[in-house]
């Protein structure tokens, strides 16, 4: 299984092909994709590269990390492991209210 890397302060006119192509000369690029503001379609400035192997993916790192592209300098790392986000607006436990005697 290939590496997942974080790649950050991406210029907001970078599309997934672009994002692929960057990638493609350090290794096989298993996918390619920027995250987009789920409503405008546009991108946030950052995306995810998985690359088929461990040592293409510290290649990638070790050239394009602090790498000048589109007028800034690339943050590229390993990726984190997802963090599961509660739903809704109330952040942890939930429910509330319910059951109020009067006093």
């Amino acid at each position: 299984m290939g590496k997942k890397l974080y790649v950050g302060n991406l210029s907001y006119d970078v599309d997934n092909n672009a994002l692929q192509e960057l990638f493609t000369p350090h290794g096989t690029v298993e996918s390619a994709q920027i995250i987009t503001d789920r409503d405008t379609g546009r991108s946030k400035g950052f995306g995810f590269v998985e690359m088929s192997s461990d040592t293409e993916a510290q290649a990638a790192i070790a050239a394009l990390n602090g790498q000048q592209h589109g007028g800034r300098a690339l943050t590229v790392n390993e990726a984190k492991p997802r963090e599961e986000r509660p739903r809704g607006n109330f952040g942890g436990g939930g429910g509330g209210g319910g059951g109020r005697g009067r006093y």
